[in-house]
C-alpha cells in the first residue's frame, strides 16, 4: 500500500484524480470514514456508549454537529472517536489490500490514524504554504487565518522519509506522478 498525504491544500487530491484517470484504485480514507460510520450499526453502538448518548438520532443517523461540539471540548472522547473511527478504517484498507496490493491510500493524517505503520511507501504532496492558503480560501470560502490554524494542527502528520511529490505550480505534476508511480511499483519503462 501506498499512502498519499500532505497536509490542507497540497493537492493530495489531484495526485488521487491523477492516480485513478491512470487506472489505479486510491482509497480515500475521508470518504470511505463517512461511509463506514453512516452503514456501521457498531461505529453508531460505539459512537453512543464512548463519545455521547445522543451522538446517532432516532432515524440512525449521525448528529455530526453534536459530536463535533463534545469531542472539540473534551480531548479524550477525540482520542476514542478517532480510535472508533481509524480501526475500522484500517481494517477496511486491509479487506481492500487483499484484492488489490496496489492500493494507494489518500490521508491527511498518517501518523495519528496508524496508517502509516503498515504503509510500503509514502508519497508527501508538498506546495509553498502561500499556495496552499490560496487554494483552500477560494475553495471553502474561508479565511486565511482559518487555514493557518488548520495547516499547524497538521503539521505533527509530515512524513520526514517519504518520497515527496511537489505541487507548487511551476513544476509539472503528472509527469511527477507517473514518475513515483514507475520507481514505486518498480514498473518497467
Amino acid at each position: 500500500m501506498i499512502l498519499i498525504c500532505g497536509g490542507i491544500g497540497s493537492g493530495k487530491s489531484v495526485v488521487s484524480r491523477i492516480l485513478r484517470a491512470n487506472g489505479f484504485e486510491v482509497y480515500d480514507s475521508d470518504l470511505e470514514a463517512r461511509r463506514l460510520m453512516d452503514s456501521s450499526d457498531e461505529i453508531k453502538r460505539r459512537l453512543c456508549i464512548e463519545i455521547t448518548v445522543d451522538a446517532v438520532d432516532s432515524q440512525g443517523n449521525i448528529n455530526r454537529p453534536r459530536v463535533a461540539e463534545v469531542v472539540f471540548a473534551d480531548a479524550s472522547k477525540l482520542v476514542a472517536l478517532n480510535s472508533i473511527v481509524h480501526t475500522e478504517v484500517k481494517a477496511d484498507i486491509r479487506l481492500r489490500m487483499a484484492h488489490n496490493p496496489r492500493l494507494f491510500v489518500e490521508t491527511a493524517i498518517p501518523v495519528s490514524s496508524g496508517l502509516a505503520d503498515f504503509a510500503d511507501e509514502v508519497w508527501q504532496v508538498e506546495a509553498p504554504e502561500d499556495l496552499r492558503i490560496r487554494r483552500v480560501m477560494a475553495r471553502n470560502n474561508t479565511t486565511a487565518e482559518a487555514v493557518r490554524a488548520r495547516i499547524e494542527a497538521q503539521r505533527a502528520e509530515v512524513m520526514p522519509d517519504a518520497r515527496v511529490i511537489l505541487n507548487d505550480g511551476r513544476h509539472p505534476l503528472l509527469p511527477a506522478v507517473l514518475e513515483a508511480v514507475v520507481k514505486s511499483l518498480k514498473i518497467k519503462t
